[in-house]
């Protein structure tokens, strides 16, 4: 399959019938998947009421059937057609975090997307994404778009179009390219079905925010289980990884350059996930930052990049420093904890 790519100028006013994004939309009402960009990472989207298309996502991914989608839209009353109720909490957190990175659970409306979108699950994952392009390209396409991050299952989440290209580059129909995307992380999913908010997949939306609009606030323990069925995108199966061994080090500088030396004793080539504050002082032969430690959003918008570049740089091991899990700690960590199969060196 020709993988066709259009580049989309994100300044340019997208209101209008633009061109590229016209060319895209046509072929998603035509059952075929594009990637785009929201301010996440890039999606891989189709059309959320077709099973064909939505086939089609899982194919390209080679994303395990009971893992369910987030149903993309790009206005308000697109929920009504696709959801059964609609919570007076669930009103509040669209009012204060739509367009923007949170999905929400919703029971779903009865025989409306497809059944592979829900993984056979009463509920159904609903976001607004907070990007010109993709509210564009979806509004352009009048569907409900249903898209997981556009990548190969299993590699580190893309945040540019040329992260697309390298992973699905043949196997899917075209790739909008709006430049690199900003939260870097996928959106927080909170389910809104019971009576007290639950985080199923921390995000772009912190616990912390969510509890200022919410109050009580709940975090799913199945997100540190590895053997149940998956309510939510993320919550189970390898997920971020580099090619090489991450290991997440919870220790001192240098403790992390001890475990550096023995792995280099040993002829391995050495990579090291660093901060700005840090990376100076490690001796590896790959030392890259993923961002500042004082300002854990850059290391969201910057860590799956990094986790590529380690690729690139064809690196036998990788060990990384661990961050604080609160505010967007949280999900910087949950997605290393993914990318390394959870494992950990602890300093005594």
């Amino acid at each position: 399959m020709e993988t066709k790519t259009w580049i989309v100028d994100v300044e340019s006013d997208l209101s209008t019938s633009y061109p590229q994004i016209k060319q895209a939309a046509e072929l998603l009402k035509q059952d075929e998947v594009i990637a785009f960009p929201t301010e996440t990472v890039y999606g891989l989207g189709g059309n959320a009421l077709s099973t064909n298309a939505v086939g089609k996502i899982f194919m390209a991914k080679g994303r395990p059937s009971d893992n369910p989608l987030i149903v993309h839209i790009a206005e308000r009353s697109q929920l009504d057609s696709l959801v059964s109720y609609v919570s007076p909490l669930a009103e509040k957190l669209m009012d204060e975090f739509w367009p923007g990175p949170l999905t929400l659970i919703f029971q779903a409306k009865e025989n409306v997307v497809s059944d592979k979108v829900t993984a056979g699950l009463s509920t159904i994952a609903v976001r607004m994404p907070d990007h010109p392009v993709a509210i564009a390209l979806i509004r352009e396409a009048g569907l409900p778009i249903a898209a997981p991050s556009a990548n190969r299952s299993g590699k580190p989440s893309p945040t540019s179009a040329h992260h697309v290209w390298n992973d699905l580059n043949g196997r899917i129909a075209g790739i909008v390219d709006g430049g690199f995307t900003g939260v870097g992380l996928e959106s927080t999913v909170v389910d809104c079905t019971e009576g007290i908010p639950v985080i199923l997949r921390p995000g772009g939306i912190t616990k912390e925010q969510v509890e200022g609009i919410a109050g009580e606030v709940r975090v799913d323990p199945a997100l540190k289980q590895q053997n149940e069925a998956p309510k939510s995108p993320g919550m189970k199966y390898a997920h971020y990884a580099p090619e090489a061994p991450l290991y997440i080090v919870e220790g001192s500088l240098p403790f992390i350059q001890e475990l550096v030396d023995k792995e280099m004793a040993r002829k391995k080539r050495v990579g090291v996930l660093a901060t700005d504050e840090t990376k100076h002082l490690y001796q590896a032969q790959v030392v890259l930052s993923c961002g500042a430690r004082q300002d854990l959003h850059s290391v969201a918008s910057r860590l799956y990049e990094t986790l590529r570049k380690f690729d690139e740089a064809e690196v036998d091991i990788i060990f990384s420093e661990s961050f604080p899990t609160i505010g967007m700690g949280d999900a910087i960590m949950n997605r290393l904890e993914k990318a390394a199969a959870h494992q950990k060196i602890i300093e005594k």
